[in-house]
């Protein structure tokens, strides 16, 4: 909501920056801009929590690259996903395995908040308990007035508060395709995946019935995290309406069974939901969005954390290098024209043009049976491995991609070259009740 701050409250706060939120995407970008000697507060609405409770993953080369490989807490060499439809089907090789010889990674969540928390005390950012409630903004700067009543005034405010923002402008579009998976860290009687196994999909289907295996496809998303401990998760790539989550639990339940592998004990439980393809947000807004809040999860893919570490330091620097200008320059700039520059460097020409494209694929893959997407997605883990994980990663330039793509075509069988030339076709719906409260997450 917006309103106008009023001089009845008590105190007042002075930043360069306010950024509100309290998840992965608040903490990067705060620890970001204070890297840079900016004044940075942080509210979080429900405080700092000792450690986040959802899954991140990520491929290892992501943080190797950018020196951050000891923030992961498991590593695993042995990645593979698994296309064919069922050990109960003649007709097809249904065993056969795709060795993606690439490592995979599960961050320490405990590290990784660390590692940020780390520069932002060193920084000297103020992380404040509070909720923001009300915004209003002058030529050079916003004014947030808080739950404890207190006026936070800053030259930029940045909105990290996730999927359902607090004052970042979503635009609308329809319905939006969501990704949803239901998961848990458990025990079993036998293994569910081989040790020191990563499965980044395994969308076999012999576990389900006919009339199931008409039904919008879900994939197997599991780990072995040391002992007897693995991680599995039942998970739809994406869908509008997304997938109820006990059409994703009773899938995982007949998986298990089918493999003999009954849980004994379980650690933790996973409900996990986010948008998948939402439109940008209105990129002239004077309130900038960071992570969820901006629109920075992978369309294809669901990942977010490997951008926010990549794009964080490269918003906080046009950032500095702004706020420095107009310092040393007459008059100064407007908050108008800082948020602009914020906004233009998140989401510069080429990046828009990148997700458009990963939008128009989902959009195609969305309307796909169980076996043209298995078809699909085992030509696409033929591509090079620089094509397929660049694909995944966001880290090919528009270029790259086009000459990816049309790799995948020249790959592809023909059901999938058709499915991708013909104009999408609406994905199947379900007639259960679709998921309403979930946590959002990334891998």
């Amino acid at each position: 909501m917006t309103g106008n701050t009023s001089s009845a409250f008590h105190s007042a706060i002075h930043s360069d920056v306010l950024v509100i939120g309290g998840g992965p995407a608040a903490l990067s970008i705060a620890a970001a801009l204070a890297a840079e000697d900016l004044q940075v507060t942080l509210l979080c609405p429900q405080g700092m929590p000792t450690t986040w409770a959802n899954t991140y993953g990520i491929w290892a080369e992501e943080v190797d690259s950018l020196g951050l490989g000891h923030l992961l807490g498991h590593r695993w060499q042995n990645t593979i996903s698994r296309f064919g439809p069922g050990d109960d089907d003649p007709t097809a090789d249904a065993n056969r395995v795709v060795v993606h010889r690439r490592d995979y990674g599960l961050f320490d969540r405990q590290l990784l908040q660390q590692h940020w928390l780390e520069i932002c005390h060193r920084h000297r950012v103020s992380i404040r308990t509070d909720g923001a409630v009300t915004i209003s903004h002058d030529p050079f700067s916003s004014t947030v007035t808080t739950a404890k009543g207190e006026t936070v005034q800053a030259r930029l405010v940045i909105d990290a508060t996730g999927h359902k923002p607090l004052f970042v402008t979503q635009l609308s579009s329809g319905l939006v395709a969501a990704q949803a998976a239901y998961g848990v860290v458990a025990r079993f009687e036998r293994p569910p995946i081989d040790s020191e196994q990563f499965v980044f999909m395994d969308y076999r289907c012999h576990h389900l019935s006919a009339e199931q295996r008409r039904e919008p496809p879900t994939f197997l998303y599991a780990m072995h995290l040391g002992e007897d401990r693995y991680f599995v998760e039942e998970t739809s790539l994406a869908l509008a309406p997304a997938v109820p989550f006990a059409v994703l639990q009773q899938r995982l339940a007949q998986r298990l069974e089918r493999q003999g592998a009954a849980i004994t004990a379980i650690e933790h439980e996973e409900f996990c939901l986010f948008p998948m393809n939402p439109p940008l947000p209105a990129l002239n807004q004077r309130v900038v969005g960071f992570g969820g809040s901006a629109g920075m999860v992978h369309p294809a893919s669901g990942f977010m954390v490997g951008s926010l570490l990549r794009r964080g330091p490269q918003l906080a620097q046009t950032i500095a290098k702004a706020l420095a200008e107009s310092q040393n320059g007459p008059g100064g700039i407007s908050g108008s024209e800082l948020a602009q520059r914020a906004w233009t460097a998140l989401w510069p020409a080429e990046e828009q043009a990148r997700r458009a494209f990963y939008r128009f694929g989902l959009q195609k893959l969305m309307g796909f049976d169980q076996a043209r997407l298995r078809h699909h997605f085992e030509a696409f883990f033929q591509l090079p491995d620089h094509d397929w994980y660049g694909f995944l990663t966001n880290t090919l330039n528009l270029a790259e991609l086009g000459a990816a793509m049309a790799k995948l075509f020249a790959l592809a069988p023909w059901d999938v070259r058709a499915g991708l030339l013909l104009p999408a076709r609406s994905a199947p719906t379900w007639s259960m009740a679709s998921n309403t409260d979930a946590v959002p997450i990334d891998h």
